[in-house]
């Protein structure tokens, strides 16, 4: 029997695993904090902790966007994914200057470390686990357009790099014997970890205020302006589109020209709409037309140079 895999078949046990790999991440430096001292790790195990808040709350937004559409969201619940996005960057700048007031009392009072050696294995190797997951929730949420998977997926390749860095830091305070650089390394990664989250941030308000990406814009135009040069409509205009994850939400008024009957208008806007639906492969795609006559007071043609060939031949009416 040939079984179909859905969106989340395979979401929900990448979200299922990067929660667990929270939970290793937070319990591995927390054990390493408290054996070293070191505020470099303490930066690096905060940033785990409020990863698996945020994790969570991934998980819970993951569920809730896969929700169908119902009397009270007639558009679905796919927003709650920009909230998850914000809501993460907000944690994460939390925790960002947590790291910061840590680090500067440091700095500040001298730093007290002791087995950095054991502290450092511990740090790499929950280093090696979060690249692998951070790689595999990246190229899922990129493959299903899910923006809470990239998310998610962006802030665990991020602990990556400040896992790094610490590792780094550490082992240059354990050639040198220089105590400060820990703390000093400490405000970098916490400096680092402020930008992830106001990209986070400012990628969520885009969603929210549904900013249209220029490059679908572009090639929704092109094929519009190709119908008109086709003739299959007349012109176009009131041209408005979102996206929201895997969705893509379509409206236009189609104008055509007087005598045509209401069958060929409705074949012809039907054409269109194949034609977009074809244009964007693998998202699910919800149009609205609104049909006018060509000579309508309000009605003005928007058309551009250089048709693409999507529609194919002209034909008068199809099946």
């Amino acid at each position: 029997m040939h079984v179909v895999l859905t969106e989340r078949d395979f979401q929900r046990p990448v979200m299922l695993a990067s929660l667990l790999v929270a939970v290793l991440m937070l319990v591995g430096k927390l054990t390493a904090w408290s054996i070293t001292g070191s505020a470099a790790i303490f930066s690096d195990a905060l940033e785990s902790v409020i990863h698996f808040f945020a994790t969570a709350f991934a998980g819970y937004s993951l569920w809730l966007s896969q929700q169908p559409a119902d009397a009270e969201h007639p558009y679905g619940h796919g927003k709650v994914a920009y909230f998850s996005s914000g809501f993460e960057g907000a944690l994460i700048a939390i925790a960002a200057i947590s790291i910061l007031y840590t680090a500067i009392i440091d700095l500040i009072q001298g730093p007290e470390l002791q087995r950095l050696g054991v502290g450092l294995w511990i740090t790499g190797g929950l280093a090696a686990v979060n690249l692998a997951l951070g790689t595999v929730l990246v190229r899922t949420g990129k493959k299903h357009r899910s923006i809470v998977l990239q998310a998610n997926g962006h802030h665990v390749l991020t602990d990556v790099w400040t896992s790094v860095g610490v590792l780094v830091g550490l082992g240059l305070v354990m050639l040198t014997g220089w105590l400060w650089l820990d703390p000093v390394l400490a405000i970098l990664v916490a400096l680092n970890i402020l930008w992830t989250a106001f990209s986070l941030v400012r990628n969520s308000v885009h969603g929210l205020m549904e900013a249209a990406d220029p490059q679908e814009t572009e090639r929704i135009r092109e094929l519009l302006n190709e119908a008109v040069d086709k003739q299959v409509v007349e012109g176009y205009h009131q041209l408005r589109h979102r996206r929201i994850n895997q969705e893509v939400w379509i409206e236009y008024h189609l104008l055509f020209r007087g005598g045509l009957t209401v069958d060929e208008a409705h074949d012809r806007s039907h054409r269109v709409e194949d034609a977009l639906h074809r244009l964007f492969p693998g998202d699910k795609v919800v149009i609205t037309a609104h049909l006018e006559p060509a000579e309508h007071d309000e009605a003005h043609q928007d058309r551009r140079p250089e048709p693409v060939d999507v529609l194919g031949p002209q034909e008068t009416s199809t099946q």
